[in-house]
């Protein structure tokens, strides 16, 4: 008999990491067979996240390259997910830790958005705690930042990362060794700001649960069970934390008055006695803000959910679309922000059928996955059109960049949608454009390609009204030009999809390396 498929994740997260090593059963469900966890605190001696001390990155690096060692020794073959998180997703050398996580751990790490972090808590949750049925409000303390979520079965009705983490504010409010007068007061006042917007949405929406994920939550149960005398169960997975036991711990930290008072309090991980205090201020003021009295807490939590959602990948349905979050997460987006949708969906559809008439002739080597987002910037390479005509695939780029809605994509691809859509018209890429310049080179070929096809498949409906009913591909005998021929009706006339199709041609030729000619069908 074949040996089980076996995924190992490793959270990347701005206080510890985490590996998980899991057996792929039947196809969509996964069982643990090993855990490990350690203390990196890579979101350490930096102001505000805003940069990985060297210090940190070294730690860092090590530490992945001592995961990745630990899941090859539980078994031989493992495919090895990594994704990190606000230590790095804000880091202004962010490149410096992945080049170096690459080359000298061998893991390629992938930086997920604050949405994304939250969506896959989300799915990591749904797998140990049975809310499936239910709107539930989650709550995740990081280091770095707190997710925020309200969702019901798989769907994400509201979502929000915020830079409200226990490692960050404890360097922000709680820097000395002896706890100062006024420092939770200021703490908590900061909290309810950056909670605000959050807390307008949670209301909105609504829900009948709530869910507390992390080691930080862990920790403040831990020492709401020892404070009432108990002794800390082995899993507090599905233990319930009320509000008042949480103030009873605020009050308490706050009487010891000190980090190494702290770290001899009944209960306590010492390895979390400096930052305890700022993370449960945090959770304190997010369960009054957001009206919870009380929490069921969830052991697994964003590598439980990296998981699922790489075997998902792996073995989900037909590879030719995007899965349904990621597409409807799209087409959202392009709902709210694109005034031109049927062009949108024409162009896609011609993008589409060049990408495989390409791959089909041997062309590039793009496969599945670059189809998916390329399919994603022809959708919604328009929406720039909400912010300004003039220069609106730029507009476009930061729209992609930048929003929240997109969920179920890493970081790394939604720069590759979005640096697509921001060459789909006008000029192409340059080493002295810095979104273009900052991407690995067989990332630039990526994007030249997709975005050569998005232009073609733009010029082809250049008259927005979808006169081009196919398009097919062959190679000159001769020259080796690559002839695209667009099928029509018989009484149509495209001479204004030719013109425009021919004049935007060059970026995919030169992406291809030869000749491109753009005809009609006779």
């Amino acid at each position: 008999m074949s040996e089980p498929e076996t995924i190992a994740a490793v959270d990347l997260g701005t206080n510890s990491f985490h590996l998980v090593v899991a057996r792929v059963v039947d196809g969509d469900r996964f069982e643990v067979i090993a855990r490990e966890k350690e203390m990196v605190r890579l979101g350490s001696g930096a102001t505000d996240m805003s940069e990985l001390s060297p210090e940190a990155i070294e730690r860092g690096v090590a530490a992945l390259a001592r995961c990745r060692r630990r899941a090859v020794a539980e078994v031989h073959g493992a495919t090895l997910v990594a994704v990190a998180t606000s230590a790095v997703r804000e880091a202004a050398n962010a490149g410096e830790f992945l080049a170096r996580a690459r080359d000298e751990a061998g893991v390629e790490v992938e930086v997920i958005t604050g949405a994304e972090e939250a969506r896959l808590i989300h799915l990591g949750v749904l797998q140990a705690v049975p809310v499936f049925d239910k709107r539930l409000v989650l709550i995740d303390i990081g280091g770095g930042s707190t997710e925020v979520l309200v969702g019901e079965r798989r769907q994400v009705l509201a979502v929000g990362s915020l830079k409200l983490g226990a490692i960050r504010l404890t360097e922000r409010f709680f820097r000395s060794e002896v706890l100062h007068p006024g420092a939770v007061d200021a703490c908590a006042r900061h909290v309810r700001n950056v909670l605000a917007p959050m807390t307008r949405l949670v209301r909105r929406e609504g829900f009948e649960v709530a869910v507390g994920s992390s080691g930080t939550i862990e920790a403040i149960a831990a020492l709401a069970i020892a404070r009432a005398g108990e002794d800390v169960p082995r899993t507090l997975n599905n233990t319930t934390l009320t509000h008042d036991q949480v103030r009873a711990v605020v009050a308490d930290l706050v009487e010891a008055g000190s980090a190494a008072a702290w770290a001899g309090m009944p209960g306590m991980d010492s390895r979390r006695a400096d930052i305890i205090l700022a993370g449960a201020v945090i959770l304190d003021q997010a369960m009054t803000e957001l009206g919870i009295d009380a929490l069921i807490i969830s052991d697994y939590a964003l590598r439980e959910g990296v998981l699922l959602d790489a075997i998902r990948r792996r073995h989900g349905a037909a590879l030719h679309h995007l899965r349904d979050l990621r597409r409807s997460s799209v087409v959202h987006l392009a709902d709210l922000m694109d005034p031109e949708r049927e062009h949108g969906d024409q162009v896609a559809r011609l993008a589409l059928a060049l990408f495989d008439q390409t791959a089909a002739l041997g062309l590039h080597d793009l496969g599945d996955a670059e189809r998916e987002l390329l399919e994603a910037a022809a959708l919604l390479a328009n929406v720039g059109l909400f912010v300004s005509f003039g220069s609106h695939h730029k507009h476009s780029y930061y729209v992609v960049r930048n929003s929240d809605r997109l969920m179920g994509f890493t970081d790394h691809e939604i720069e590759l949608i979005a640096a697509t859509v921001r060459y789909h018209r006008k000029s192409l890429p340059k080493p002295t454009h810095p979104e273009f310049e900052a991407l690995r080179p067989v990332d630039q070929q990526r994007v030249r390609v997709m975005a050569g096809l998005l232009r073609v498949a733009i010029g082809l409906d250049r008259s927005h009204a979808g006169l081009v009913t196919d398009v097919t591909c062959h190679l000159d005998t001769e020259d080796a030009a690559l002839h695209i021929v667009a099928e029509h009706d018989a009484d149509t006339d495209l001479a204004l999809e030719l013109h425009t199709a021919n004049e935007r041609r060059e970026l995919l030729a030169v992406a291809l390396d030869r000749p491109v000619v753009v005809e009609a069908a006779d």
